[in-house]
């Protein structure tokens, strides 16, 4: 059973950083895709950056230039390394794997159970 597990979470204040880590176990093969998403209070749940197989990796705009998603394969971790934090940042993040996919747009069946990230200003 595919299991993910979040870290890192905390409270910094505006300008800070932050690294989130996303242990992955109970898997027969590797994901299609990993992302991190987040979801704020009151809020829909958003992607914050994705990455593929191949490494490949994708950003929404908000984060662009901050943040740095990374994976490191043989210690099945993914990890989302967060800089210049803003307020507008504070969220519950949550880890997500793709297993089944082949080729084409991921669908993340597989979730962590979320770690808090506070950014006062």
């Amino acid at each position: 059973q595919v299991q993910l597990m979040e870290s890192g979470g905390g409270s910094v204040q505006a300008g800070g950083s932050l690294r989130l880590s996303c242990v992955a176990s109970g898997y027969t093969h590797r994901p299609y895709s990993m992302a991190w998403f987040r979801q704020a209070p009151g809020k829909q749940r958003e992607g914050v950056a994705t990455i593929l197989n191949d490494g490949h990796p994708n950003y929404a705009d908000s984060v662009k230039g901050r943040f740095t998603i990374s994976k490191d394969n043989a210690q099945n971790t993914l990890y989302l390394q967060m800089n210049s934090l803003k307020p507008e940042d504070t969220a519950m993040y949550y880890c997500a794997a793709d297993f089944d996919t082949v080729i084409g747009s991921p669908q993340y069946d597989y979730w962590g159970q979320g770690t808090q990230v506070t950014v006062s200003s």
